[in-house]
């Protein structure tokens, strides 16, 4: 027995031994490697080239290979010597695991594994979101509780607190979840959520703007896999989710802004800089270099670093950070904000990169200008954007033209040369200027402007208008969580925190459940009950899709246009008047045809063509056409 024993103890000592050396090499790789971006990558991608970011102490003094014959093209190093970008081509490359080795004086120092997955089938074809669609937005910490043990998380400094207007009051992506049948049933087909990725900004991080982790869901909000969980359940319900990207700046609590790979990273100046956001600059032919220079390069505010675009590296970071996304939750759009303050020319390339990527995915850029020349110069394929030899590659734009005559327009009683519903005749008539007019986003109200429903004093009737024009318009509808139960806010007095009010029912204990037709008081049913009406309709009727629009001048506050295709027609009559309105209908004869009568989408009444309609005050019909 005593050999045995010996024997044993030989063997146990051998084996401790090979533990520590893993240990040890394992603590030495840790050390050395402390994030890899993009974390993998995916086989069979249109753009063969991945640029790897590797980032640990003093890392670029090591040579880099890699394993299964896979071609490194380029390492490109920089001042800081924390950072190494190494681009490897994966042409032909089947999904796999890939080894890295990096070598100090020729000897392997420590490896890193890293993944090759498989795509999604038919990942590049995916169909996006346009006209046929309804965008519904959310801001996410202020519209549903789903699970409140996440409501604050030890790695972050702002913890919840409902009671702060402007704090984390705990809405996540459970929340969202959770109510999918609700937004299904309002006549949604698609989710804008304003950003998921982690902000550790001290206070005011519900936005979550000012990101300081883009490969990461804000852990307040859930996991990553929980935003794909998000998507997939969506997509069970033939919904679409679209990401609010931001690559105009990040929060000045990002990790790499603590430790810049390069200064060359950001925008700046001598002394903190801030931009003027006077951005008819970037097209104004007489414009000075220095009022440019701060448009694009000055920081949004102080906490929001703003990115460099013209360096290759982040330009290369940002459109990979994009597509990872795009592949990882299967996503079906972007939203990108503040998207006209960074360099226009990187910005065409990095939209013409995710397009080319996947040709039917849709973006719209946040081009907050009340201006159609300024807006359509923007729109891919412009012929504005021509005379200056730019194409912008971006397919969709932000009407804010039409935004800020919603709340003004039906406002306005007693017409004039200017006033009533002039300005929305005046808006389409300029859609001359877009190369596509239909994937135009149209919307009344976001999450940082005025909302609807306080600027209309609450009035029903003036709701109503304005999504009927929502939903018949040219382009593709959005709008914010909240207004179709009658919500609102006011934003002179409360600031952003008023208009980003929390759902009525979203959180455990709410006095009042809008979530449910049981919950809904009389006023919010009123609204959510036209609204669903509304928006389910117009789920079926091409001819408000994609169908060509003739509108006539208006007339005593009275406005009528007229959507068609070959098979169907839609008539809408607006009465912005505070009295009852008769219609003539001869004037339209061009647009009736030989149609008799139109069948109102929301009562269900029958309406004759023959001679005239009568309209109530401060009413809109839409009338199917038979």
């Amino acid at each position: 027995m005593k050999p045995l024993k010996t024997k044993f103890l030989k063997i146990s000592f051998c084996t401790i031994k090979t533990v520590i050396i893993v240990l040890l090499f394992s603590a030495s790789a840790k050390a050395q490697i402390q994030k890899v971006e993009p974390p993998f990558w995916y086989a069979g991608m249109k753009n063969s080239e991945l640029q790897i970011m590797f980032y640990g102490k003093n890392i670029s003094q090591y040579e880099t290979s890699v394993s299964n014959n896979v071609a490194i093209k380029n390492v490109e190093k920089t001042e800081n010597p924390n950072y190494l970008f190494v681009t490897i081509d994966t042409k032909d490359v089947k999904a796999s695991e890939l080894v890295f080795s990096f070598k100090d004086k020729n000897k392997v120092a420590f490896k890193q594994k890293y993944t090759l997955k498989e795509r999604r089938a038919n990942s590049a074809d995916r169909k996006s979101y346009d006209a046929s669609d309804l965008i519904y937005l959310i801001m996410p910490d202020r519209f549903a509780n789903g699970n409140p043990k996440n409501d604050s998380d030890p790695s972050l400094t702002e913890k919840a607190n409902r009671q702060d207007p402007s704090g984390r009051h705990g809405g996540d992506i459970e929340g969202i979840i959770k109510n999918l049948d609700y937004i299904s049933a309002l006549g949604a087909t698609t989710i804008w959520s304003t950003p998921l990725c982690e902000d550790n900004d001290k206070q005011h991080s519900y936005h979550t703007y000012g990101q300081s982790d883009v490969y990461r869901i804000d852990p307040r909000y859930g996991t990553n896999e929980d935003y794909v969980r998000l998507s997939s359940e969506m997509h069970k319900k033939d919904m679409k989710l679209v990401m609010d990207y931001v690559t105009n700046h990040w929060g000045i609590t990002h990790w790499m802004v603590k430790d810049l790979p390069t200064k060359s990273w950001l925008n700046q100046f001598e002394n903190y800089t801030q931009t003027h956001h006077r951005r008819e600059v970037i097209t104004d032919i007489h414009a000075s270099k220095i009022d440019q220079e701060v448009c694009i390069d000055g920081w949004f505010v102080p906490s929001m670093p703003d990115l460099n675009l013209r360096n290759p590296l982040v330009a290369k970071y940002l459109t990979q950070n994009a597509i990872w996304w795009i592949e990882y939750a299967n996503l079906d759009g972007f939203r990108v904000d503040t998207y006209n303050y960074s360099d226009k020319t990187a910005m065409a390339n990095w939209a013409k990169a995710i397009t080319t990527e996947y040709p039917n995915f849709n973006i719209v850029g946040e081009i907050w200008m009340h201006n159609q020349a300024n807006l359509a110069f923007w729109q891919k394929d412009s012929k504005i954007g021509a005379i200056e030899n730019y194409n912008s590659n971006l397919p969709t734009v932000m009407d804010f033209t039409l935004q800020s005559q919603i709340t003004s327009a039906f406002n306005e009683n007693e017409p004039s040369w200017d006033n009533g519903l002039i300005k929305f005749y005046n808006n389409f008539a300029m859609d001359f200027l877009y190369p596509n007019p239909n994937n135009i986003l149209v919307f009344a109200e976001n999450h940082d402007t005025d909302r609807m429903n306080h600027n209309f004093k609450y009035d029903l009737p003036k709701y109503k208008l304005a999504m009927t024009l929502l939903a018949t318009v040219r382009g593709i509808p959005q709008i914010y969580y909240g207004s179709e139960i009658g919500m609102g806010g006011d934003k002179s007095k409360g600031g952003d925190a008023d208009i980003r009010q929390d759902f009525p029912g979203g959180w455990a204990g709410d006095k009042n459940n809008a979530f449910t037709k049981e919950g809904r008081t009389p006023e919010q049913a009123a609204y959510f009950d036209f609204s669903s009406k509304l928006f389910s309709w117009r789920k079926t009727n091409e001819a408000v899709h994609f169908g060509k629009m003739t509108h006539y001048i208006p007339e005593n506050n009275t406005y009528v246009y007229f959507r068609y295709t070959d098979a169907k027609t839609v008539m809408v009559v607006f009465n912005n008047n505070a009295k009852e309105q008769v219609v003539k209908t001869n004037r339209f004869k061009e647009s009736i045809k030989n149609f008799k009568s139109g069948k109102d989408v929301i009562t269900g009444k029958t309406f004759d063509l023959a001679s005239e309609i009568t309209l109530e005050p401060k009413s809109a019909l839409v009338l199917e056409l038979e």
